[in-house]
């Protein structure tokens, strides 16, 4: 059984991890537990899976009074996770952070039965640092958030679990392809801008902007990624531009990865381990709301590297981007150099991990446990 859910930050390893257990145990039997609130209930179900959802509020102070509910609605859930884990007969839980997995890790705890947090940001959630009390098992995707959990001293870390098509993307090889069926102009440059599961409207403006300071360019072509909410208005202010195309969603990353050129996008821990792992350069535009701060934190996992440049919502502007971005394109050496700095880690290995030590506790015995426990 795994928690997942809110974001498709959470969602997406999640997902990830099932895909390496069916690899592992073809007939293993895999379901999630989410909330009726987050993209879940698209997410999980689009990729074949079960999704149980249960009564769960977020760990967010901006709730106001309705914080002090907390402790009821994890008591709650929590028992509702337990008889779920109980009618699935349930041999392990795991929760991927976000709030829709403290339950799973309460549920199992009063089931008395093995469970496995991962954290996948640089700077843990709360749902997580409270779970880590609940659980001796740890897994995590960066080193430097072990210090900011109970435990964390003995948390393995494993990387970030990515889709199998980006573990395993070989850019150069997908390259012609994917310029192809994305329509990027022969010989023009590609910048994605990824404004993540939900979009992000800080950087669909300055996108916009872009596109009109580069309405006279045939070398460059943007590629901008929305989200629903924001989509309609962006095509019509993009209608007179044609370097420039929006999109809600992007079903197939690896085809976008392959043909970008260079990615501007917020700092989620998924996004971050994907560029780490896949090599694109990036312009890092962390989301400023985020709990502790965790996407400036997780951007500096690659600035710090010298794989990526990063810029403060606040100073997100189409002028600010384009000193940035215009020298970069102009310096495909230096792009190359930002490109292989990132290290990959363990992201590309990450999902066979967690699925190995999964299944060690769940007790199955197999190869596949056993080589990559080691």
């Amino acid at each position: 059984m795994i928690g997942a859910g809110g974001t498709g930050g959470h969602i997406y390893p999640g997902l990830a991890l099932a895909e390496a257990l069916r690899r592992a145990v073809p007939d293993a039997v895999i379901s999630f537990v989410g909330t009726t609130r987050g993209l879940e209930g698209k997410l999980i179900p689009g990729a074949g899976h079960h999704l149980h959802t249960v009564d769960m509020i977020p760990f967010d102070p901006s709730l106001g009074a309705k914080r002090y509910l907390l402790p009821a609605a994890l008591l709650k859930s929590g028992a509702q996770c337990r008889a779920i884990l109980k009618a699935q007969r349930a041999q392990v839980a795991v929760g991927m952070g976000g709030y829709p997995s403290a339950p799973v890790i309460v549920g199992a705890k009063m089931a008395g039965l093995p469970s496995l947090i991962h954290e996948s940001n640089a700077v843990p959630g709360r749902a997580n640092q409270f779970a880590a009390r609940l659980t001796s098992n740890i897994a995590v995707a960066f080193d430097r958030s072990r210090a900011h959990l109970a435990g964390g001293q003995d948390a393995i870390t494993t990387g970030m679990p990515i889709a199998a098509s980006l573990a395993s993307l070989d850019r150069t090889a997908l390259r012609t392809e994917a310029r192809r069926e994305l329509g990027v102009p022969p010989g023009a440059r590609l910048v994605l801008v990824n404004g993540g599961s939900l979009g992000a409207a800080r950087l669909t403006a300055a996108a916009i902007g872009l596109a009109e300071r580069w309405r006279e360019r045939a070398d460059v072509h943007l590629l901008i990624k929305t989200g629903p909410a924001q989509l309609e208005d962006a095509q019509r202010q993009l209608a007179a531009l044609p370097g420039a195309r929006a999109v809600p969603y992007l079903d197939r990353m690896d085809l976008a990865y392959a043909a970008a050129d260079l990615v501007v996008c917020r700092a989620g821990s998924a996004t971050v381990a994907e560029l780490a792992a896949t090599g694109v350069p990036a312009v890092l535009v962390p989301y400023p709301h985020a709990p502790g701060d965790h996407q400036t934190h997780n951007a500096r996992v690659l600035s710090d590297a010298g794989a990526g440049l990063l810029v403060p919502d606040a100073e997100t502007t189409a002028f600010r981007l384009a000193g940035l971005i215009e020298p970069l394109l102009a310096d495909p050496v230096r792009l190359a150099a930002m490109g292989g700095a990132a290290d990959p880690g363990n992201h590309a290995r990450a999902a066979d991990l967690l699925a190995a030590k999964v299944l060690e506790l769940a007790s199955y015995p197999t190869s596949y446990t056993r080589e990559y426990a080691a």
